[in-house]
């Protein structure tokens, strides 16, 4: 009974808002870049589109088949991903999986927003779920910065 009390408290409200309200869920239709991302264990999927303008993202779109806190994750990326960095991104992601796994605090503004998913934590089967959004957008920053070095 407390591992089912656990796990209601883990979909609090503010999660499941987040997941309902996913900002820029369209896909792009000329991207820079495009990544997609799999959680092996449970099979959540993120696949993501850039457009970079002077090392920042200009424009992002993304489809997201994941469970409510990979949704989440994707909810709060997604809000905060304009105008961002590769090294921005990058350093979100190390952050979070610091967060998840180590203890570590929330990610840097602007991506401080997934503090939310704090409570994920005891919850290692979700990390990878997590981590996709920001997974993705890292490597499709990655490959947009290569196509602009060729």
């Amino acid at each position: 009974m407390s591992g089912e009390n656990d796990l209601i408290k883990l979909y609090s409200g503010r999660i499941l808002a987040l997941a309902a309200d996913i900002p820029h869920l369209d896909r792009l239709e000329d991207p820079d870049a495009t990544a997609k991302k799999r959680a092996p264990l449970c099979g959540s999927t993120v696949t993501v589109d850039v457009k970079v303008q002077d090392g920042r993202v200009s424009a992002f779109g993304q489809d997201v088949k994941a469970c409510a806190l990979g949704q989440a994750s994707a909810s709060v990326v997604g809000d905060a991903i304009l105008g961002t960095t590769r090294a921005q991104i990058e350093t979100a992601r190390e952050q979070l999986a610091a967060m998840l796994k180590k203890d570590g605090p929330a990610p840097d503004a602007p991506f401080d927003g997934l503090e939310v998913l704090l409570p994920a934590r005891d919850y290692k089967n979700r990390h990878a779920s997590i981590l996709l959004a920001l997974d993705a957008t890292a490597e499709a920053m990655a490959q947009a910065e290569q196509a602009n070095c060729a």
